[in-house]
């Protein structure tokens, strides 16, 4: 597999770890045994899913640097990087969170990032 599509693959696992640490406990509410449990256990569980974050997160990032044979530069890997978080990120909160809706500034504010994206990668 070509080391693009691969770091970019390894970014989207990575940050569906992310989102799921960062955002999943926010859910937890909602299940039985986890109601009762007070913050540190939820902070604790949710470094034990952010492990995995840095599993995919931090090859990714070594295999698509340019120093080390990938194919971007610091500044594309940040920007893709970003935009997958924003992507991931969007999915999980149409998917789980009902009661947040999609509007119209956020997808002007992804345009932005597309435009961001551009302007990274022109030359």
């Amino acid at each position: 597999m070509h080391n693009s599509l691969l770091t970019i693959l390894l970014l989207i696992l990575s940050n569906t770890f992310m989102t799921f640490a960062w955002y999943g406990h926010l859910k937890f509410k909602e299940m039985n045994w986890f109601s009762s449990l007070g913050l540190m256990s939820i902070i604790l569980i949710s470094w034990g899913i952010a492990f995995f974050e840095y599993i995919f997160q931090v090859p990714a990032n070594r295999m698509g640097y340019a120093e080390n044979g990938g194919s971007f530069n610091l500044w594309q890997l940040k920007v893709i990087q970003e935009v997958i978080t924003l992507t991931v990120f969007t999915l999980f909160t149409v998917l789980f969170f009902k009661n947040e809706s999609f509007r119209m500034n956020h997808l002007i504010g992804f345009v932005f990032l597309i435009l961001a994206v551009y302007f990274i990668f022109k030359k």
